[in-house]
């Protein structure tokens, strides 16, 4: 996915979970948008160089949104809501192996009573139901880990895939990891251990469980190679 012309600035700080303040290379310094409910622990060092896009909204508050940042080894994807339309990407345009094969694909659907999973793929008379998490958490071992922060939102989506699989319909969670600087993908046990026992339960139950690095950097996102997962 090409991205739009980014502005270069540094990181002062994080904070409210949805703000940050930047300082500007002429050193005017500003609070922008921060598109990531989670921890994002391990992407926020004071001093770290950063990248914004401008909105052309003029009824946002903070027209400048944090897309990425840079941790001396790499850009890090933090906008959480650049992940689907990545994914899409790499599925219309046959990257995903697992995913390739479809007649339709449709992103926000709704399975059961109150959610919407991210995407519905067709193929013939067999239904495949996608969820996509961002992933931007590298542990201390040097595995990509999701969550950052406890998700009761995401332990409903495994329930959700899992009992669509209880009706024959296929259900995947698919990883996107937003960084390059790790190996293998792991669930976070140690911050989130509820969503670890629905992971490996989902699993057990005929849950696919893929995770894709994506090749971040300020001019485009785009699906790189497939991670082995080690649960």
């Amino acid at each position: 996915m090409q991205l739009p012309p980014l502005i270069e600035a540094c990181l002062l700080r994080r904070y409210k979970r949805f703000l940050a303040d930047v300082e500007l290379e002429d050193g005017t310094v500003m609070t922008v948008h921060c598109p990531n409910s989670g921890s994002m622990r391990g992407c926020v060092g004071q001093g770290w160089p950063v990248m914004l896009s401008t909105s052309d909204n003029p009824n946002r508050k903070y027209p400048h949104t944090l897309e990425m940042v840079h941790n001396g080894a790499c850009w890090i994807g933090i906008n959480t809501q650049r992940a689907n339309p990545v994914v899409e990407e790499a599925i219309r345009g046959g990257l995903i192996d697992e995913l390739h094969d479809f007649d339709e694909l449709h992103r926000e659907v709704r399975l059961g009573e109150t959610s919407r999973i991210d995407f519905a793929m067709q193929s013939g008379d067999r239904r495949t139901w996608i969820e996509v998490k961002n992933v931007t958490l590298l542990e201390a071992h040097g595995r990509y880990a999701f969550p950052d922060a406890n998700t009761s939102r995401g332990a409903k989506h495994l329930r959700e895939l899992t009992a669509a699989v209880a009706t024959g319909d296929r259900a995947v969670m698919l990883y996107l990891i937003q960084r390059s600087d790790g190996e293998g993908f792991t669930v976070a046990d140690d911050i989130d251990p509820t969503y670890g026992e629905e992971l490996r339960r989902a699993m057990v139950n005929g849950v696919e469980v893929l995770a894709y690095r994506a090749e971040v950097n300020p001019e485009e996102i785009r699906v790189a190679e497939r991670i082995p997962v080690e649960l």
